[in-house]
């Protein structure tokens, strides 16, 4: 089996694009398609061949690019079942399977930010492409699911190996960051990185993947059974999902 290859490159305000190359003769996948011109220049860039496009969610700024592109490349487009995702060839959903390559891939539904987000888990490869599910030190708003359905979601991820390499959508590391560390004051390891990202920012390099494992010890959206989190947010004795909803009410009025 060929090696799994990425080539993550920023669009738009603050999006990232990402191809994967799953063969020997130079044929990728681009996760989602946020604007076509930006994919036209990484696929300049590594010199791969478009055949697939991974689709994560049906909101504007990951669909935009599909029909140009496939119209140029005639490249399958895999995705949610549903008449929002243009140009779609194949609908698939939570527990589904197929290969790239000789790679396999499996099918997370996380819904939440929408309901039909999907997101890509490259089984052999640990790596998962999130979407707009899992951001570093962060999660999507919650757009069109409630928070019992997004901390479904998160666990779904949470449960994947601690190694696995996370690819999300947007570079929103540096706010997620600031933010965290107001609801997980006391956590050394969040305020390491916090100070690596401000770095890595004020060079202009971005801050991602991550790993599952990063997440899991800093990400206070994942972190919600931490006591000190609790504490905290004066909710001891609350389930995990209404922790979680709590830590996302804040972040969306910081």
């Amino acid at each position: 089996m060929s090696k799994l290859e990425i080539h993550q490159f920023p669009c738009h305000a603050d999006n990232y694009g990402a191809l994967v190359r799953f063969g020997d003769a130079g044929e990728c996948a681009s996760i989602d398609a946020p604007d076509d011109a930006a994919v036209e220049a990484a696929l300049a860039t590594t010199g791969w061949t478009l055949s697939h496009i991974l689709v994560t969610h049906w909101h504007a700024d990951h669909v935009q690019g599909i029909e140009p592109l496939k119209e140029k490349h005639g490249c399958r487009v895999i995705g949610p079942g549903g008449s929002k995702i243009p140009g779609l060839d194949e609908a698939v959903g939570h527990g589904d399977r197929f290969e790239l390559g000789a790679h396999p891939v499996a099918v997370i539904a996380t819904p939440g930010h929408t309901m039909d987000m999907i997101n890509f888990h490259f089984v052999d490869d640990d790596v998962v492409f999130t979407g707009d599910t899992l951001f570093a030190m962060g999660c999507g708003r919650l757009f069109e699911g409630d928070a019992k359905t997004m901390w479904r979601s998160l666990e779904r991820l949470m449960a994947l190996p601690p190694q696995t390499k996370v690819y999300c959508g947007h570079e929103y590391t540096l706010a997620n960051a600031r933010f965290a560390v107001t609801v997980d004051p006391d956590n050394g390891e969040l305020a390491d990185r916090l100070s690596e990202v401000e770095k890595l920012r004020e060079a202009g390099e971005p801050t991602l993947p991550t790993t599952i494992g990063r997440e899991l010890a800093t990400n206070p959206f994942l972190r919600v059974a931490d006591p000190a989190i609790r504490a905290q947010l004066g909710l001891e004795s609350a389930a995990d999902w209404e922790v979680f909803a709590e830590v996302r009410k804040r972040k969306d009025n910081a």
